[in-house]
Order: C-alpha cells, then sequence, then structure tokens
C-alpha cells in the first residue's frame, strides 16, 4: 500500500468524513484531500519533479504542512525541515539532501530560499487559500523546467527523507519508503484501536516523525481525523480541546509535564470534552507524570517507543483492559523487538539488559549513502537502536538508557532516567534531567538539572539528601542545579548529551572566599587535597576533580587538623565548605562539652 492509494481508499469509502481541520478553518474532506494530492502531484509533474525527488519542505505547523507532506509523498520524496533553522543549517541539509527544489510558504521570509537560489535549487511558493478548507493551497514558481512524465510513487519508492539528531556525530539521512510508512501507519492504529470516530489534536511539530506519523498518517489511515495546531501552545491547547472535542493527543513528556500545569484552571472543559486516551512518545514519561496525567483527565495514559528509523512506532502499551507498566513503553507493536548482546551480537532473554534491536516493514533498509554507518547499525538483519533495556516476562520493553547517555562514573554505569525518577518523587520537583560531567578522575561524574514546582522551594542540598534516601550512593549526582528551565530540543524533547555545556553557567560557581578561620581552614585543606590554588566555601568538591580517594584523604586531613573523625559520607552527602563547616562546627562543640563534662 502506498500513501496516495491509502488515501484514495478512504476517500472512496467515506467522501464526506472530515480528514483535517484546524483552528479557525473548515474542515477538509477526504474527497478534498484526495483531489489536492492529485492537482499537487501534477502540479509537481510540471515543475519536472516526479517519483523520489527529494523536495524539502520549510513550512509552519498547520494543515498546510500536513497536507504537503502527504501531496508531496505520493509523488516525490518529501523532505521537511525546521523553520527555525538559520542560514548555515539550512546549507547544510539542502546540500546534504540533493534536493530538487525547496517549496516555502509564500509570506515566509525564510533564509532557506536564499541559500537553496545560492545552490540553483527552484524555490516553489506554496500559497494557503484561506477562504477554502484547511490544507488547500496552490503552488507556483519562477524557476520552471521541463515537465516529467508523472505517476504516483510505487511501493518501494522512498517517501519520507528526515536527519539523524546528530547530537554526538553527522546527521545521517534516514530513507523511509512508502511500504515503510503505511505498515507503521497501520501498526499505531491497531496499538490505538482507531476508529473513523477518532479525532486527534496535534501539538507535534510537522518536522518531526513523532508529528508526521503518529497524528496525521495513522489517523488517515484509519478514516480518522485530525486537528492540525500551529504547535504546542498551552494558553491554547485547552481551548482546543473544547472547541474540536478531540478524543485523544500525543505529546512529549515535557508537554505533558505543561499540560498538568494548567489542568487545575481547566477542569470545566476536562470534564465536558473527555477524551479516549492520551499518548506518550519521544522520550521516556516519568511514571510520576503517567499517575497525575491519568487521575488528572482520568484516562488511560498509553506510552510508546518509537524513533525515526522504525517509521517512528516499535513498541506500545496496550490500552484496557490489557496491562499499562509505568515505566515501561510496552509491547511490540508492528516489529521484531528483542535484545542483544552489545559485543557477541546474540539474543538474550528476558529480563537480561542489553540492546534493543528491532526488524520489520517499518524499519528502514540503512542510512543513505552511508556504508560505515550501516555497517555499525544492523547485526544480523537486526537494526541496532542505541538504547538499553530489557524485556520482562510479560514482553514488556523497558528502557534503561541510551547507551550513549549512560554515565560511567569512574567504572560504575548510571543510568541517567533511574536518577530522574528518584527525584521526581520530591514533592517540589517538576522536572529532572540527568546528565553527565566532565571529570578529571572518574572520566565523568553525575548531574542534575531540576526545575521546581511553583510556589515549591527546595534547595540543592535538600534534594541530594532526598537522593540518598533513594539511590546507591554512587549514583546520587554530585551536582544538583536548579533552573528555570532546560533546555530542549526543536521538538521539545530533552537531550541529555550536550547538557553539561549549555548548563555551563550553572555549573560554574562564582568564587566566594571564607567567611570565618574554620572555613578558611577548610578551604586550604580542600586545596592541598585537590592541588589548587583556591577554594570557594559554594565549589562542589566533586566538580573541582574530587573523587573517593581524595575524599579519603581529607577526612584524614581533617582529622589531624581539628581531632575529629570526619564520616566519609559528609564529604559525599555535603560536597561544600558552607555546607560542611557547620557540620565540623557542631561535632567540635560536642567534643568541647564532653571534654568540660569529664573535668567536672
Amino acid at each position: 500500500m502506498t500513501i496516495y492509494h491509502l488515501l484514495k481508499a478512504q476517500a472512496i469509502q467515506n467522501p464526506n468524513a472530515i480528514a483535517i481541520t484546524a483552528p479557525e478553518r473548515k474542515p477538509l474532506t477526504y474527497s478534498g484531500l484526495r483531489l489536492q494530492i492529485e492537482e499537487t502531484v501534477k502540479d509537481l509533474n510540471s515543475m519536472g519533479i516526479g517519483r523520489n525527488d527529494p523536495v524539502a519542505i520549510v513550512l509552519p505547523n498547520g494543515p498546510e504542512m500536513a497536507v504537503a507532506f502527504l501531496a508531496v509523498a505520493s509523488g516525490a520524496t518529501c523532505a521537511p525541515l525546521n523553520p527555525a533553522y538559520g542560514a548555515n543549517e539550512f546549507d547544510f541539509y539542502l546540500s546534504d539532501l540533493n534536493a530538487k527544489a525547496l517549496i516555502i510558504h509564500a509570506d515566509l521570509n525564510s533564509p532557506a530560499a536564499r541559500v537553496a537560489q545560492a545552490h540553483n535549487i527552484p524555490v516553489i511558493e506554496l500559497s494557503p487559500i484561506l477562504e477554502a478548507e484547511a490544507g488547500v493551497f496552490k503552488l507556483s514558481s519562477d524557476q520552471m523546467v521541463a515537465p516529467t512524465d508523472g505517476d504516483f510513487a510505487q511501493l518501494d519508492d522512498v517517501a519520507l527523507v528526515l536527519h539523524t539528531s546528530g547530537t554526538t556525530s553527522r546527521p545521517k539521512i534516514v530513507p523511509l519508503t512508502q511500504t515503510n510508512l503505511c505498515a507503521s501507519a497501520k501498526n499505531i492504529g491497531i496499538a490505538l484501536e482507531l476508529t473513523p470516530k477518532d479525532r486527534c489534536l496535534n501539538v507535534m511539530p510537522f518536522f518531526h516523525i513523532h508529528g508526521l506519523m503518529a497524528a496525521v498518517l495513522s489517523s488517515l489511515a484509519a478514516g480518522a481525523s485530525v486537528v492540525c495546531s500551529p504547535g504546542f501552545d498551552l494558553y491554547r491547547f485547552y481551548e482546543w480541546i473544547d472547541e474540536f472535542h478531540p478524543t485523544w493527543y500525543t505529546a512529549v513528556p515535557t508537554m505533558h509535564q505543561a499540560i498538568l500545569q494548567r489542568a487545575a484552571l481547566s477542569r470545566d472543559i476536562i470534564a465536558r470534552c473527555p477524551l479516549r486516551f492520551i499518548r506518550s512518545s519521544s522520550a521516556s514519561l516519568p511514571p510520576k507524570v503517567m499517575a497525575q496525567l491519568e487521575e488528572v483527565f482520568n484516562v488511560p495514559v498509553i506510552e510508546s517507543y518509537g524513533m525515526t528509523e522504525a517509521s517512528h512506532q516499535m513498541a506500545s502499551n496496550p490500552l484496557p483492559p490489557r496491562d499499562r507498566k509505568a515505566g515501561s513503553v510496552g509491547i511490540a507493536a508492528g516489529p521484531d523487538v528483542a535484545i542483544m548482546d552489545e559485543e557477541r551480537n546474540n539474543l538474550l532473554t528476558e529480563g537480561e539488559i542489553g540492546e534493543i534491536v528491532i526488524r520489520g516493514t517499518n524499519v528502514t533498509q540503512g542510512y543513505q549513502n552511508n556504508p560505515t554507518a550501516n555497517e555499525k547499525a544492523f547485526a544480523n538483519g537486526w537494526f541496532r537502536t542505541g538504547d538499553q533495556g530489557f524485556i520482562d516476562s510479560d514482553g514488556y520493553l523497558f528502557i534503561t538508557g541510551r547507551i550513549k547517555e549512560i554515565i560511567n562514573r569512574g567504572g560504575e554505569n548510571v543510568a541517567p532516567r533511574e536518577v530522574d525518577e528518584a527525584l521526581m518523587e520530591h514533592p517540589c520537583v517538576g522536572q529532572a534531567v540527568t546528565f553527565a560531567v566532565p571529570h578529571e578522575t572518574l572520566g565523568e561524574d553525575v548531574a542534575t538539572a531540576v526545575v521546581l514546582r511553583e510556589s515549591s522551594p527546595a534547595t540543592e542540598v535538600e534534594l541530594r539528601e532526598f537522593a540518598f534516601a533513594h539511590l546507591a550512593d554512587y549514583k546520587v549526582p554530585s551536582q544538583v542545579v536548579i533552573v528555570d528551565q532546560i533546555p530542549k530540543g526543536p521538538t521539545g524533547k530533552l537531550q541529555r548529551i550536550g547538557l553539561a555545556e549549555k548548563l555551563a553557567y550553572k555549573l560554574k560557581i562564582t568564587f566566594v572566599a571564607p567567611r570565618n578561620q574554620l572555613e578558611e581552614i577548610l578551604a586550604k585543606l580542600w586545596a592541598e587535597v585537590l592541588r589548587l590554588e583556591q577554594v570557594g566555601i559554594y565549589d562542589n568538591f566533586f566538580a573541582l576533580g574530587g573523587d573517593s580517594l581524595q575524599a579519603t584523604r581529607l577526612v584524614a586531613r581533617v582529622r589531624v587538623a581539628f581531632q575529629i573523625e570526619l564520616p566519609l559520607t559528609t564529604i559525599f552527602r555535603s560536597p561544600t565548605i558552607a555546607v560542611q563547616s557547620p557540620i565540623i562546627e557542631e561535632m567540635l562543640l560536642k567534643k568541647q562539652l564532653e571534654l568540660t563534662e569529664r573535668e567536672t
């Protein structure tokens, strides 16, 4: 099945059913959608664009972007790009894609058009017809080329190309065929039991696989409808719920957390516009957030597991009456899912931790023009996801973290997600993201960025104490930084890799000199142990390069200097002079009282 034939079948079966709608727009029927797709493919053919020709699309979120994706993918190869990119980024992506053309909004002043012109890439302007139905538009271009004998795409043609995030290396091109996308749309529809009665409210960006597949194509493959919003807008989200009465929405965890923050102000809307379920994907959903969503909306929350290379969905928690397991991304939902030994490439049994691997009709056959990456990505016919996890005895998949994100703290592996979830149990914590920071002797150390709930004060010391009560000592972050918001990627997804650089301004403490004699002595001892010229009272012992061996040395020096036995755990639990000095002062006072009692 191809995208065009899938949508054509729906148009024949239910021509007047609503396919796409949007705020302040008239709804577009399946019959109207089919007509728009056919006209767009005809226009592209007249401009010399046909099957497997990559067409970059730079459009704002909304119905035109959704329909443009469907139409371009029906006759060529769609390559959506983030409209927020700068000129340098557009230069890279348009060149890397070898784009045959660029479609851009007629009223959008984007550097993409100037970059395309510099590369002699034809620019096609999309003009929405606002008085018509949502998603209806016209294409025009001054750079006409010879027409091509067009036809609709075939099963093995590439429908969509997207780049990997490229956090730690050059982004790779992921080609997805008509068969890949249609199989994934069907898998999502089966997992969510979608019917023509359903309506999805989309708040995800359409340059991302999550929005294109989970919201748009899965809905249309089921004969349902989708509300194409201009993007996530917390202050309009509940208005859209009230206006369109969707049966579900799909989002990333950060969006769900924001939605919860305004839920108390929208109880009436939630009550009169009941959902059937809520879906979460693209990042791990903290179990506490899942529980809060289910309590507030009184519907099941379905966490799914997706990635670009699998045309989005790989696993999903099932709907009731089957179990949903908090902390799990569910059971295989389309492709085969297994756990593989990272070194020997053999499949592991239930409960064993290894790399998550997949295979199936929705999985890409390989990265474009990248044999080196393909050699690393595939093993014995399985695609290596780069995620670490295990499958329990019931067949539910649990992700322990990205293999590249696992923190190696002096030989001890720390899964960031486990630390996140422990800190999220604190009543004052709204968000927690754990990440690696460089360490001179340990290699990597653990740090966590925390966003507090409104009117919920908590100190970094208090949060670390809480972590000590819920985690093994070596997993407790040496640094907890409280921030107003955590930097996110363009899709709203939290990215651990690179967070240390983005939060360097928070991790770096301004030097504050000792304020009394005790702090002066401690600062001197610290400087000697850490071999530094000076130490401030708010400097973190471990951030300065300290480790367990140096902590032991510090305890010995404190013993000599003060004739007291400072517990080694104090260094780990109170890693600044400002926090340590009151503890030592109290120990000295207790010692003095004991001596006084003996003398009397």
